[in-house]
């Protein structure tokens, strides 16, 4: 009775902190019950409960207290400071990761009439083909939005019901209640040579043939994760583009989006690539809705295996991992060799390791996703890594997965976040510690162990962030990468 006397005495500022400690992790009161109830079912707080301590109505009791300061990772006693919150716990407002582009100055010259003459020029000067630039559009829309496309994702709900195991057969009478009608055909994988002379597998998975026949290549037989995503695309056609005109075939193959074709895009092939797009999105939103996915993720601390209990590809569930997460400051690359990046997001702006129109020659080898195309593990690798983005220094940490498509291509999955606004959340200097971290790194040749002084802050991060192989890559070095050789900052550099 004495210690919640002195709790309610010493609680003013209590449910302020909370609250901005919740907001500033972009986390729900739905998830920090669920982050509570994991700790210690019987002290964690409801809902209800948890959102009158952070309007001051109730105080917690000192055991929910201490949950809740488990989760954050603060002694209970930060909590009853008779000071107000510090002002680098306030949450932040408006934009939470988005990238930035480049301010359009002098407006003139960027008026549409302008930009329409100016843009073919550029891509044929470029070498980039109207596809290409398409696509290019298309991922610097998704990357603007930080991947938050409510529409399709509730589109995707009402279709499959929040349903997160979802079955092929599940999924073919999806199909045929949205009037599509399954045929099977069969047809073997057929060998390409890309421009550099790599030998690719490409395969024809599925296609769509007017008015509503969907045809799907026996091989998806063998895996039923293709399939469940095959599907999956093909229902979102049908529901949210009504089959009105649709040219659906999806294949499998390291260099499926090159293309000779270097005409100017016009609007159809730009709509084309945009419903593809959006039906691609449905597709993962269908497999894995965003509620019961994230539930799922956060209980198992965002490990990529977790696609194996789902019966769905790693590539999709890694990629949904970017849009659920309540911390937005994700990556993603899908990687083919020698150089081929088959799909990229980049929610926190981080330069890519090679250019996704075409080869480099002068690649960052030290990147997590060209060394796991040279580790014989199926299992996953966890790196951490810095490298000078304007400027300044920042932490990154990536989980990358080798896997082979059904067309037996290998290629690397790689799903990373930026630690930076992380330690800065927690109120960390996120720049003196990273840049400690380099100069480390600098002086072992490129890369060094953690200290155990920002070892323990970077642990404080990862249990907050509830990812678990950021935990695992605090016990391996950091190494510094950059993005191409003649901006090595390694003594002596990988590219002299």
């Amino acid at each position: 009775m004495k210690k919640d006397a002195s709790l309610l005495r010493k609680s003013h500022f209590l449910g302020t902190k909370i609250r901005n400690l919740r907001k500033r992790n972009n986390l729900t009161l739905e998830d920090l019950s669920a982050r509570c109830i994991r700790i210690d079912a019987y002290s964690a707080p409801s809902v209800s409960y948890l959102s009158m301590i952070e309007r001051g109505k109730r105080t917690p009791s000192q055991e929910m207290l201490e949950n809740l300061a488990e989760v954050f990772q603060k002694p209970v006693e930060w909590f009853l400071d008779s000071e107000p919150e510090p002002s680098n716990i306030t949450p932040t407002k408006g934009n939470h990761g988005g990238i930035v582009g480049m301010a359009l100055e002098p407006n003139f010259l960027y008026s549409n009439d302008i930009l329409q003459i100016a843009i073919p020029e550029m891509l044929s000067q470029t070498g980039i083909s109207g596809r290409q630039f398409a696509h290019l559009l298309i991922r610097a829309h998704q990357e603007h939005h930080q991947n938050h496309f409510p529409d399709l994702e509730r589109a995707a709900e009402e279709v499959g019901g929040k349903n997160l195991y979802l079955t092929s057969s599940d999924l073919i009478s999806i199909a045929n209640e949205q009037g599509l009608n399954i045929q099977w055909f069969d047809e073997k994988c057929q060998q390409q040579l890309d421009e550099t002379g790599a030998v690719n597998q490409q395969l024809v998975t599925s296609y769509f043939q007017a008015p509503n026949h969907v045809f799907l290549n026996t091989l998806l037989k063998q895996r039923e994760s293709r399939l469940k995503y095959d599907l999956a695309v093909h229902i979102g056609h049908a529901v949210l583009h009504n089959l009105d005109g649709l040219q659906c075939t999806l294949t499998i193959g390291g260099n499926t989006e090159q293309s000779t074709d270097f005409s100017t895009p016009n609007a159809q092939d730009i709509l084309k690539a945009w419903h593809d797009f959006e039906s691609s999105f449905f597709a993962g939103a269908l497999l894995c809705p965003k509620a019961p996915f994230r539930q799922l993720l956060d209980s198992h601390g965002y490990e990529a295996s977790i696609h194996q209990q789902l019966n769905i590809s790693a590539s999709v569930a890694m990629r949904r991992m970017t849009v659920v997460s309540p911390y937005p400051h994700w990556h993603y690359f899908d990687a083919y060799q020698p150089g081929k990046l088959k799909a990229v997001y980049r929610g926190n702006g981080i330069p890519l390791p090679w250019g996704n129109m075409r080869t480099v020659e002068d690649p960052c080898q030290h990147w997590a996703v060209f060394r796991k195309f040279t580790d014989i593990s199926s299992d996953t690798s966890v790196q951490l890594s810095i490298m000078i983005v304007e400027g300044l220094p920042r932490l990154y940490c990536c989980e990358s997965i080798q896997v082979d498509d059904l067309a037996g291509n290998s290629h690397v999955l790689c799903a990373g976040i930026d630690l930076n606004p992380a330690i800065s959340a927690q109120g960390g200097d996120a720049h003196a510690i990273v840049a400690q971290l380099q100069d480390l790194c600098i002086q072992h040749g490129g890369e060094s162990t953690i200290p155990h002084h920002i070892k323990k802050q970077l642990l404080s991060v990862a249990r907050i962030l509830n990812i678990h192989w950021l935990e695992r890559g605090l016990e391996k070095t950091v190494r510094v990468i950059c993005t191409r050789g003649n901006s090595c900052p390694r003594n002596p550099s990988c590219y002299p």
